[in-house]
């Protein structure tokens, strides 16, 4: 019996897909290859997302939190969201409690972490998608088309970045109704 379940264990360990977690950085937070090294200049960073014809994601993240693990070892490495944000995202990461200097669509330069105050961000993972165009003298947090704090599942996450996509802020269906139509249509 035991060896039996040696080799039932020993199967299921072979059988079993291993997604890779994105390395560590020096701040504790994950670096996969498709996030952007940049300067935290929102609207330079905004001008670059455009002219790759990449739609601007900020992430907010911090060292320890176990919630962003669980995104960067469970959910970004899912081939098909890995696909999504690499073909469609230019993505920015902002660390929660972070002195990097960042600055705001309106020119206002502050830390990481008194950005975090001012755009209203207080929980870890946090995802701010920007729009295409900002407008003048406007600031991430009212500019962003949709903010997501907390770590979901594939299917949510998935659906999150295709609703963003194809622009489903516009329309009149809620990001929820959107979610258990795609996730319905995904089991069919």
């Amino acid at each position: 019996m035991k060896l039996t379940s040696l080799l039932a264990a020993g199967f299921l360990a072979v059988a079993t897909p291993v997604l890779a977690a994105a390395p560590m950085g020096d701040d504790g937070l994950h670096k996969p290859e498709w996030l952007r090294d940049t300067f935290k200049d929102m609207s330079e960073d905004l001008a670059e997302a455009t002219a790759e014809g990449k739609r601007m994601l900020v992430i907010w993240e911090q060292r320890g939190c176990i919630y962003c693990s669980k995104m960067h070892e469970e959910v970004f490495p899912d081939p098909r969201i890995k696909a999504l944000i690499e073909e469609n995202y230019f993505v920015v990461q902002m660390n929660l409690f972070g002195d990097v200097e960042v600055t705001d669509f309106d020119g206002t330069a502050l830390s990481e972490k008194e950005m975090a105050q001012r755009w209203g961000v207080f929980f870890t993972p946090t995802l701010m998608f920007m729009p295409e165009e900002v407008p003048e003298g406007g600031t991430a947090a009212e500019a962003a088309v949709a903010t997501m704090p907390g770590a979901f599942g594939k299917g949510t996450t998935r659906s999150l970045l295709q609703w963003v996509l194809e622009k489903g802020y516009e329309g009149d269906e809620h990001f929820q109704k959107y979610v258990a139509r795609t996730l319905a249509e995904d089991q069919n």
